[in-house]
């Protein structure tokens, strides 16, 4: 059984570490954990990892975040997957930083790359895994505070909850979308 899990991200090192960047993250945490290198391929950097007999392919989108929905359709056609094996890793401004939310459809909720993949399928009936970065910015510095590093409180945990988004990846492929859900979503 294959999965497509897509973290969301722009690409280059100017948005390394960005919070807008927490799904490439949580990618690259499964990565590491696989001991799998990512390689450039069509709109994104790819890799495939195997765990308990199921094939995750991870894609790290090149499109940049407002066309993000290029690449989920072109690699849901290429590797054949249905959209109920897809998951998309995106932050949530409103959720609190670390917070996760597993969802089997809805809306955009303002996110760039969630409207664009919505667009293109035209359908919001995929699942999602929403990482919180919390929404700690003065009024007009949504966009700056989006695409900021991470601040030194955040460090202290992010990788304590990136562990925690990765584990609920893995669940998500083998037990479903409603078990990580009920796992998950209250962590």
């Amino acid at each position: 059984m294959k999965y497509l899990i897509i973290g969301l991200g722009n690409p280059g090192p100017e948005y390394a570490d960005t919070r807008h960047n927490i799904g490439f993250q949580v990618l690259d945490h499964l990565a590491a954990l696989a001991e799998v290198r990512f390689g450039a391929d069509r709109y994104g950097d790819r890799t495939e990892m195997r765990h308990k007999g199921r094939t995750f392919i991870l894609i790290k989108p090149s499109t940049f975040m407002n066309l993000s929905g290029k690449a989920v359709r072109y690699w849901m056609e290429q590797e054949n997957i249905p959209a109920e094996r897809v998951l998309v890793i995106a932050d949530d401004l409103a959720l609190p930083f670390g917070s996760i939310r597993i969802k089997p459809s809805g809306g955009a909720g303002g996110h760039n790359g969630l409207i664009s993949i919505i667009q293109i399928l035209g359908s919001e009936v995929f699942p999602r895994l929403r990482f919180g970065i919390g929404s700690d910015f003065a009024k007009g510095r949504q966009s700056e505070y989006v695409l900021g590093q991470w601040n030194a409180e955040e460090r202290k945990t992010l990788a304590e909850r990136t562990e925690i988004a990765a584990k609920a990846v893995l669940q998500f492929g083998l037990l479903g979308v409603e078990q990580a859900m009920n796992s998950f979503n209250k962590r």
